[in-house]
């Protein structure tokens, strides 16, 4: 298989020859596929590998970090069986397995499951790290939030001072420590019950009478155990000794960061914030994967115009692009994916993030630092005297940051940064009401984005749904497009844990600015007034962004009212 996938790849120009030999020696070295090697290498993703086999062998392609395998599956074959085959049983429906396999043209081992499971075999590809690691989380020893909580209830020991280093952990060990003390237990089970499931954060939340967990998927919070009240502390204090904060400061609140590292290389940050509240200490974890993070412009959810537009910003010698919304609407995400398209040997780029959130080689990250006075106005003068050619603010917050930002914009430096605002053209009045003078904001700013977040439908129980008519009209469907529009929903199945929505993708608001909108500011225009020569001048409103996402059978009209208002300038 090894040869044939190899020279199949390069007839399909997906790798070159040079590769294939590079790709050849790793794997006599380190052992294992070709396929494996070359994505160690990133000459391929695993999903462009899985992908490309799915369509070669004619067989289904599934991603395995969103999949829930059954149980009774597992116990068809043993765990050296699957790690010798680069194999795992999936389901089991009557006298049919499904095995995942990570190379699908190989019939012995086919033939060798069917005898094994004495069922017949169906197959479908999946990436192999993704089969290994499932192999780990599958065969090892289980453990339960159930019995967990009844022993940490029982343990009289524990008093948070459970053992631990904070430094990089395996946590497919930590999943087999069965000696270890109930409450480490638990915490190693919540963390990799979050990275299982997708979720960006989790919530420890200390009340009267309970104690809850809640983990944020895809933007929304979900309550996913409750143990008794008396182990907040316990929990809490393991947290902080995972991640080096300091167990007996319970007055002040406190940031720290841990790091899970898993046995498919994948590493995951934890960053840590705990909070004293009335019944305790409040800690939120948010997951920091660089694994998810996504740096290619064309899946962020830009229309190609759009695209074309923003691109065409950030490529420009000097100026200023912002792009501006809440806290969670995937400003990060965009301004990570502009600075890695830029990111070429021939430009100097430097960031100032409070705080670092994804490290990217090639790029000069400096994280804030407020007892040294290190903020965002005294980073962006140090990078002035570092010749840079991009400057990336975490965020203008004040006059002086925007100050010294705008100035650098109009010597010569591309600046991106993000601003707290509701929508792009509400931007310049913010900047105004900072203190930016007009012709400074006139001068510099070549493009504001504004942006949200919004869940996708489940491909795996997406079904039609009828919306009443006068409901598409009021969400801002024109008469003439309701008889040709589709509207889909989320059944609810367990790849998407009966929510209907797995996954999300960002609406934008793209206001290029043109010489219309330059006057407006000249005039003190409100916010209102710059929407109405924004989208005269072609401006594409975040409700009509979302009523495209929708037409195009992305998401539904829920979502279309949750995270976008009908302008009265529309």
């Amino acid at each position: 298989m090894a040869k044939n996938i190899g020279e199949l790849l390069v007839r399909e120009n997906l790798i070159d020859i040079e590769q294939l030999n590079t790709a050849k020696k790793e794997q006599k070295v380190s052992g294992g596929r070709l396929g494996a090697a070359l994505v160690k290498l990133g000459y391929v993703n695993d999903q462009e590998l899985t992908d490309f086999m799915s369509k070669q062998y004619n067989v289904a392609a599934l991603d395995l970090t969103n999949f829930d395998i059954q149980e009774d599956a597992i116990g068809l074959l043993t765990k050296e069986v699957c790690e010798k085959h680069c194999v795992i049983p999936i389901s089991k429906a009557g006298n049919v397995v499904v095995v995942a396999m990570a190379d699908p043209s190989n019939i012995y081992v086919r033939d060798d499951l069917a005898f094994l499971t004495r069922s017949k075999v169906e197959v479908v590809v999946a990436a192999e790290n993704q089969i290994r690691s499932a192999i780990e989380q599958n065969y090892s020893s289980k453990v339960n939030y159930g019995s967990i909580m009844t022993e940490m209830e029982q343990d009289s020991s524990s008093d948070g001072n459970a053992s631990g280093t904070g430094a990089a952990t395996q946590i497919v060990d930590l999943e087999k420590g069965q000696d270890d003390a109930p409450v480490v237990k638990f915490v190693n089970l919540m963390l990799s019950d979050a990275i299982k499931v997708g979720a960006s954060d989790i919530h420890i939340e200390p009340y009267e009478k309970k104690l809850r967990v809640r983990f944020r998927i895809d933007g929304k919070l979900y309550e996913k155990v409750q143990p008794h009240p008396s182990i907040a502390g316990a929990l809490v204090s393991r947290v902080k000794i995972m991640s080096k904060l300091d167990i007996s400061e319970k007055r002040r609140p406190q940031d720290g960061r841990l790091k899970i590292a898993l046995k498919n290389g994948r590493e995951i940050d934890f960053r840590v914030s705990v909070l004293p509240t009335l019944y305790g200490e409040k800690c939120v974890l948010r997951l920091l994967d660089k694994g998810n993070l996504q740096l290619d412009m064309t899946k962020l959810g830009f229309e190609a115009h759009e695209l074309e537009k923003f691109k065409s910003a950030i490529h420009l010698p000097h100026g200023m692009v912002l792009i501006t919304g809440p806290t969670g609407s995937g400003k990060s995400t965009t301004i990570y994916s502009a600075l890695s398209e830029l990111n070429t040997p021939d430009i100097n780029i430097s960031t100032a993030e409070d705080p670092v959130e994804f490290n990217l080689e090639g790029i000069n990250q400096v994280q804030m630092n407020a007892d040294v006075n290190l903020n965002f106005a005294n980073a962006l003068r140090s990078f002035l005297r570092q010749d840079p050619d991009v400057i990336m603010v975490g965020e203008i917050r004040d006059f002086e940051t925007a100050e010294v930002a705008f100035k650098a914009a109009l010597t010569g430096h591309m600046v991106v940064s993000t601003l707290h605002t509701n929508d792009a053209p509400s931007t310049i009045n913010r900047l105004l009401n900072m203190g930016v003078e007009p012709f400074l904001v006139t001068s510099a700013i070549n493009l504001v984005v504004a942006q949200r977040l919004v869940r996708k439908i489940c491909s795996s129980c997406k079904i039609q749904t009828n919306v009443d008519q006068q409901t598409l009209l009021d969400i801002g469907i024109r008469p003439e497009e309701l008889g040709q529009i589709q509207i889909f929903k989320g059944e609810g199945c367990d790849a998407c844990a009966q929510i209907g929505y797995k996954g999300r993708i960002a609406i934008y608001e793209i206001m290029e600015f043109n010489d219309a909108l330059k006057q407006k500011v000249f005039q003190h225009a409100s916010p209102m007034e710059l929407k109405k020569t924004a989208m005269e001048s072609g401006m594409q409103s975040l409700r009509q962004s979302a009523l495209n996402k929708m037409k195009a059978g992305l998401t539904t009209v829920e979502e279309v009212l949750e995270v976008s208002t009908k302008e009265s300038a529309e």
